[in-house]
């Protein structure tokens, strides 16, 4: 007779969807530019017509390109254009409604004949890592898709990689069916032998066929939908000023989440090399972030603290207790320990209470409830289990993680996410709290 079948705790992967790269849902693209006809499709009448009819409509630049190659059997009809302002079409949304209302809501008519356009906008960041908001790659595209494209390894290097040739089925005599996605590996041939990505080396991108491909993923303030909007890039100047605004702004309040940043555009003098291999600079339209934060506030050495830092104390107060000596240099957690019933108590909700808003206590107390039953259920509401806890927040998350509101919400996050397997979190908390006291 067989054993029966038992179940251990749930852990890791739980569906045949979580073993694929999540992304988030994107509803949108505003895009920074426009296209305008070649002068071999302007020659041509029956392009131009194509090309008003299509604008008239609102069709994208691809459908109407598409269509004038169609017609006229010119392979590239359209070429892009850097202006001052963004496309916002609504064949570009999944609801083209949505691309009218943020065109309604944010545009401005400069009484150039133009009408209403988007001019400047405010957006949110769904992510605090700002490569997550704006990821970027080397790509290399064909008609079929993605030829070449570049990743980097665990080695900090950055390879070329290519999909795999499909392998054939012998029996069934057509190519093998793949699972998860096509087959990743790395690019090897007479021109790049080692792998590794070249841009030097690479003909490629010698040749003007591998260029960077970026995109910003944000959401704009009343524009409803459930997903993300995309904005493409291939400029390195804008990812270098995007990640460096992002980064002022990071080091300002702590996060990128919540924060209102305005998008807009800016003539700025860049330099490159001609084709003959001189340097030249000229004026070019350049996407610019810009965010409502007083960073002059934040220098001048007043008491003053931003609303996320506030934020973080007031939640610091609930996970660690209301104590008076900070935790060490070396962020080891010392031998007062607080039960998180106690620490629950010493919050001083009703205090809290009368000097702050009441959607800042109302957040407050949800924090509490939360850590309460986290905690609870994990096993470690004990005062053993407390001790441990600290000790493995300030292991993972460094000296100072409790002033600091995205690694507050960082470590909820990690005890609902333990809430997969407990007994192997409490192990892991137990040797990380051993390895500190050592």
């Amino acid at each position: 007779m067989h054993a029966p079948i038992t179940y251990s705790e749930p852990g890791g992967r739980r569906s045949l969807l979580e073993e694929r790269p999540m992304r988030p849902p994107v509803i949108g693209k505003i895009r920074p530019g426009i296209k305008v006809l070649t002068r071999a499709a302007r020659d041509k009448p029956e392009a131009v017509r194509i090309h008003d009819a299509g604008l008239a409509r609102g069709e994208s630049f691809e459908r109407i390109s598409a269509d004038i190659t169609r017609a006229t059997g010119i392979k590239t009809p359209m070429v892009p254009k850097n202006v001052p302002w963004f496309t916002c079409r609504g064949s570009d949304f999944a609801n083209p409604a949505l691309a009218q209302d943020i065109v309604q809501r944010y545009g401005e008519d400069r009484n150039d004949g133009h009408g209403r356009r988007l001019w400047r906008f405010p957006l949110v960041f769904a992510f605090d890592d700002w490569l997550s908001n704006m990821p970027n790659q080397l790509v290399a595209w064909t008609k079929s898709g993605r030829q070449y494209f570049s990743e980097y390894g665990p080695d900090g290097r950055r390879y070329c990689k290519m999909y795999a040739a499909p392998v054939r089925d012998a029996r069934a005599d057509r190519a093998k069916r793949t699972w998860n996605g096509r087959t990743v590996i790395l690019r090897q041939d007479e021109h790049i032998q080692d792998g590794i990505c070249d841009p030097q080396e690479c003909p490629q991108y010698q040749a003007g066929n591998c260029n960077l491909s970026a995109s910003f993923f944000f959401a704009v303030p009343s524009a409803i939908g459930l997903g993300l909007i995309e904005m493409p890039t291939t400029s390195i100047y804008v990812l270098q000023k995007a990640h460096a605004a992002m980064q002022t702004v990071f080091m300002a309040r702590g996060k990128l989440v919540g924060i209102k940043f305005w998008m807009s555009k800016q003539e700025i003098e860049i330099s490159r090399i001609d084709d003959s291999g001189q340097p030249v600079r000229q004026m070019q339209w350049l996407i610019t972030l810009d965010a409502e934060i007083d960073i002059a506030a934040l220098l001048d050495g007043s008491d003053r603290r931003p609303p996320a830092l506030e934020m973080a104390e007031q939640a610091a107060s609930m996970l660690e207790g209301d104590r008076e000596d900070p935790l060490p240099d070396d962020g080891q957690a010392d031998d007062a320990t607080i039960t998180p019933q106690a620490g629950a108590t010493e919050i001083g909700v009703d205090q809290a209470a009368s000097s702050a808003p009441a959607s800042d206590t109302a957040g407050t107390e949800n924090l509490e409830s939360e850590y309460l039953d986290l905690v609870k259920r994990l096993g470690l509401n004990s005062e053993d289990g407390t001790r441990q806890l600290k000790a493995f927040a300030a292991a993972t998350f460094g000296r100072g993680w409790s002033k600091r509101d995205q690694d507050v919400r960082r470590f909820l996050a990690e005890l609902r996410t333990a809430l997969a397997n407990p007994m192997a979190f409490r192990e892991q908390v137990a040797a990380i709290a051993a390895d500190v006291a050592t």
